[in-house]
């Protein structure tokens, strides 16, 4: 039963990466990184796959073995949150809650650019 639960977290998490590809306020690579580590716990086939995945599988490898991001995922990431916070802006998000998303999403920045590049 445990085994099925950390394969449907690992199937939601992967669905929520693929969905981050292509809607750039969505992070792809956390999930990613969330998706491997569900499926490490419960299916050695898909973690191997997923691993193994020639689009899918380098952002996880460089971030399990050297906890490096590439460079163009920083920038990525950077333009989303930019992005995110412009949309807030624009759909008028309340005064606290923007100042929060920025404080957050700075952080998050200051992070993924302190990391080692990929």
């Amino acid at each position: 039963m445990i085994r099925l639960i950390w394969i449907a977290c690992g199937g939601v998490t992967l669905t929520l990466a693929l969905i981050g590809i292509v809607l750039p306020i969505m992070p792809t690579v956390p999930f990613l990184l969330l998706a491997a580590f569900c499926f490490a716990r419960s299916s050695r086939r898909l973690y191997r796959w997923l691993l193994d995945h020639p689009t899918l599988g380098p952002p996880i490898r460089d971030w399990q073995q050297r906890g490096a991001i590439s460079r163009p995922i920083k920038w990525y990431s950077t333009f989303s949150f930019v992005a995110a916070i412009g949309l807030a802006q624009l759909i008028q998000v309340p005064v606290e809650i923007a100042i929060a998303e920025a404080v957050i999403l700075a952080g998050v920045a200051i992070f993924i650019w302190r990391r080692p590049d990929a």
